[in-house]
């Protein structure tokens, strides 16, 4: 049985907490405004927990360390020039980090209590990424087209 083989784009989510509240950034960017968790691309061949840590610094300043992976949400995307394509997001959470913290072109960072989190405007399907990032039991989200609910695993 021959295997076809998929285009792919990875990305990463980190939570960074302090105590009861977790880092947020109040993104600018038309694609995917709102509140969110920093992150952003992995590049060509990059290990994908140093992509995590990279990321963190470029956006919010701050050296993480001890990242988790707690899970992944996966979705069909397409390019610009139609081609389809796999978007695959990597949730780390880590509360070990040093620095001073400072905003970005990406938009503000600042602590928020988490308890507070989900009554501000969300960017994207943050909601639903939440839930992998609080539950545990939860590995992953995936989305099987624009159109399709969130399915957890």
């Amino acid at each position: 049985m021959k295997h076809a083989t998929e285009q792919a784009l990875f990305l990463n989510l980190v939570m960074v907490t302090k105590g009861d509240q977790v880092l947020v950034e109040n993104r600018v960017k038309k694609d995917w405004p709102g509140l969110t968790f920093p992150g952003g691309h992995v590049e060509p061949n990059e290990p994908f927990y140093d992509a995590a840590v990279r990321e963190i610094q470029e956006e919010t300043g701050l050296l993480v360390r001890d990242l988790r992976l707690v899970g992944l949400c996966q979705y069909p995307d397409l390019t610009a020039a139609g081609v389809k394509f796999r978007r695959v997001i990597y949730f780390y959470r880590t509360d070990n980090f040093k620095g001073e913290l400072k905003s970005s072109r990406e938009g503000d960072v600042f602590w928020l209590d988490q308890s507070e989190l989900k009554q501000h405007r969300l960017a994207g399907s943050l909601a639903d990424f939440l839930q992998v990032f609080e539950r545990p039991e939860l590995s992953e989200v995936v989305y099987l087209d624009e159109d399709s609910a969130a399915l957890f695993r």
